[in-house]
Parts: C-alpha cells; sequence; structure tokens
C-alpha cells in the first residue's frame, strides 16, 4: 500500500494549512551547546533549538496523517538569533503554512520573554512508513 499516504492526502482531507504547535522548554546544562558538542559555550544550543522545532511540526500534524503515513523532514532554513541561557525558558511554534503535493511547509519560531530567539522555514515530506523503512541504509 505504498500510496495509500498519496491517495488519502490528495483527498484534501488532511492535513490542512494554519495547524500549529507549540513547546515549552526550560534550558538545562544538557540543552547547552557543550552538552552537544556543538560549542565551547553553557548557552541553548542550536541543534537542541532544531530539535525542539521538529517537535513542534510534528505535533502539530499528530493524528492528522493515515496510521501508515509519516513525514519526515526534507529541507531546513533556519537563524540563531541570540544567545539563551540555561535556566531560562523557551517556546517553540511551527505552523504548517503551505502545502504543496506531498510537501508540507512550517514557519517555526523560537521566543524568549525578552522576543524572538529563532526562526526559519522547515519543510516535511509525507511519506508510506514501510516504503520509507524499507529503503533505510
Amino acid at each position: 500500500m505504498a500510496d495509500a499516504c498519496c491517495v488519502t492526502y490528495r483527498t484534501g482531507v488532511a492535513p490542512r494549512t494554519g495547524l500549529s504547535a507549540r513547546i515549552e522548554l526550560k534550558v538545562t546544562d544538557a540543552d547547552t551547546s557543550e552538552a552537544f558538542r556543538s560549542g565551547t559555550v553553557p548557552v541553548l544550543a542550536t541543534p537542541r533549538l532544531l530539535a525542539l522545532c521538529e517537535e513542534a511540526s510534528c505535533r502539530a500534524i499528530d493524528d492528522e496523517l493515515p496510521d501508515s503515513c509519516t513525514s519526515v523532514a526534507k529541507r531546513l532554513q533556519f537563524d540563531h538569533l541570540v544567545p539563551v541561557g540555561v535556566g531560562e525558558t523557551v517556546w517553540a511554534e511551527a505552523t504548517l503554512d503551505r502545502i504543496e503535493g506531498r510537501r508540507l511547509v512550517f514557519t517555526l519560531s523560537v521566543t524568549e520573554s525578552a522576543g524572538l530567539v529563532a526562526a526559519g522555514k522547515l519543510i516535511r515530506v509525507i511519506v508510506d512508513r514501510d516504503s520509507f523503512l524499507a529503503n533505510v541504509r
């Protein structure tokens, strides 16, 4: 049933633009550049921000795809604007802005109490779970 996702998706039933999710994170030592080995400063790591945004995009479309389908990240454009220290709280939000065939285009933003921390775009692609896993190397 490799076409199940595409057939269901092309019906226009789901997903739909406007879906969004927001995730909160209180920054700990485990979230820092030092912990992720992506830098040598004790601030929120860019890879952690990216993972948080991906999580928000997945949550935004939870229960919107057929059980046989999932979505995978294909392209990410991301600007990390300001450092955030341990103990601070950030909120990552992903909003589904456009649907282009199997491609889902999300707008991403990460904020803290003082304002914008990061922003970007994420493209996820709807795939048949079994077909995708069959191609894993």
